[in-house]
C-alpha cells in the first residue's frame, strides 16, 4: 500500500530533453513506435554534450563497451534488422566482417561525429521502411530462414535500445557524472 501524500522522486531529466513520452493509450502501432522512438531519443540524449573524444572512452573495465561503440552497434542494428532482414535489401552490413565480428565495439578508429550522423541516417531509413509496412508484414531471419513480423521486430528493437540505454547510463555517468531518465 502506498501513501499518496508522499511525493514520488522522479529521475532527473537530461538537458535539452524534448522527448515525447511513449503513449500509454492508443493502437498497437502507435504504442510500439512510441517506445522505439523514445529509446532512440533517450540514447541520443545520453551522447549529447560529451566531447567527441570522450565518447570512445571505455569507462567500465573489463568491458570494451563505449558510447562510440554503441553508436556504431545501433547503426548496424538498424540496417541489419530493417533493411537487410525485414525489407530484404542487398546493402552491406555496417561495422562487421567475418574476421572481425565485433568491429562495432572494438574498431573505434572512425569519426564518432560522422558515425552519429550515420546512426541518425539509418534510423531515418528504418522509419521509412516501417511507415510503408503493416504490423503483420514479414521479413526473414538470414541466419535461420525463420519469418518474423514487423510487430515482433518493433518490440525486439525497443528491447535492444532499452538494454543499450542502460549501458549508456553507466558509461555517461563514468564520463562526466551526468544522469537522467
Amino acid at each position: 500500500m502506498t501513501d499518496d501524500s508522499v511525493p514520488i522522486a522522479l529521475s532527473p531529466k537530461w538537458q535539452a530533453d524534448d522527448r515525447e513520452p511513449p503513449p500509454m493509450l492508443g493502437d498497437e502501432r502507435a504504442v510500439l513506435l512510441g517506445h522505439v522512438e523514445w529509446y532512440r531519443r533517450t540514447f541520443e540524449l545520453k551522447c549529447t554534450g560529451v566531447p567527441p573524444a570522450r565518447l570512445s572512452e571505455r569507462g567500465m573495465p573489463p568491458s570494451t563497451m563505449s558510447l562510440h561503440g554503441i553508436v556504431r552497434h545501433l547503426a548496424a542494428v538498424e540496417r541489419w534488422w530493417f533493411q537487410i532482414q525485414f525489407a530484404g535489401l542487398d546493402v552491406p552490413m555496417l561495422f562487421y566482417t567475418d574476421d572481425e565480428p565485433n568491429l562495432d565495439f572494438d574498431g573505434l578508429d572512425g569519426d564518432v561525429t560522422a558515425e552519429l550522423e550515420l546512426w541518425r541516417t539509418e534510423c531515418a531509413r528504418s522509419r521509412e521502411i516501417v511507415a510503408a509496412a503493416a504490423l503483420d508484414d514479414t521479413g526473414t531471419r538470414k541466419n535461420t530462414g525463420e519469418p518474423f513480423t514487423l510487430r515482433w521486430l518493433l518490440l525486439h528493437h525497443a528491447t535492444e535500445y532499452a538494454r543499450h540505454c542502460g549501458h549508456a547510463d553507466l558509461l555517461r555517468e563514468a564520463i562526466d557524472g551526468a544522469t537522467g531518465e
